[in-house]
């Protein structure tokens, strides 16, 4: 398991849908990973309702540019993901697709294997881009998986 283990989790966790439970994550979430206290601090202090209508609105809203699909195109790209799952014994059984970066990123966490987020460095970096520029806090996490990245091979 790579160093770097809790912080993937966290930032998954952090980059999902903002649910009943996220909210009581938070505190756990803030000591895991010191990398992600900028979000978390914010996250803490904003109303539930409102923490749910900036993640539709940055990630939702026409799945476009910040969208956390990791695969363009996609179709095809997604058997890449699905057999890295499958190598590790992982079985992929969720509502959203396997080129979903908190579940590329919760793969990384419980295997060490990074191999997608660096084959998938370039589009991490331009996402990681694009919520800088919105200015939503979630680029905070993803400054912090970058940083987190192992150098290309």
């Amino acid at each position: 398991m790579p160093s770097d283990a809790v912080l993937y989790q966290a930032a998954a966790l952090c980059l999902t849908h903002p649910g009943d439970d996220f909210r009581a994550r938070l505190p756990l979430l803030r000591e895991a990973a010191p990398q992600l206290r900028k979000f978390t601090d914010h996250a803490a202090v904003t109303p539930p309702q409102d923490l749910v209508a900036h993640y539709v609105q940055v990630f939702e809203a026409g799945k476009g540019p910040r969208s956390l699909y990791l695969s363009r195109p996609r179709g095809e790209a997604l058997g890449r993901f699905e057999e890295v799952y499958r190598d590790h014994g992982l079985e992929f059984a969720g509502e959203e697709q396997p080129d979903f970066l908190p579940a590329v990123l919760e793969c990384a966490a419980r295997t060490g294997d990074t191999d997608l987020l660096t084959e998938h460095r370039a589009g991490l970096e331009q996402l990681r881009t694009r919520l800088t520029e919105f200015g939503t806090p979630y680029a905070t996490v993803l400054d912090a998986v970058c940083a987190a990245l192992p150098n290309s091979r």
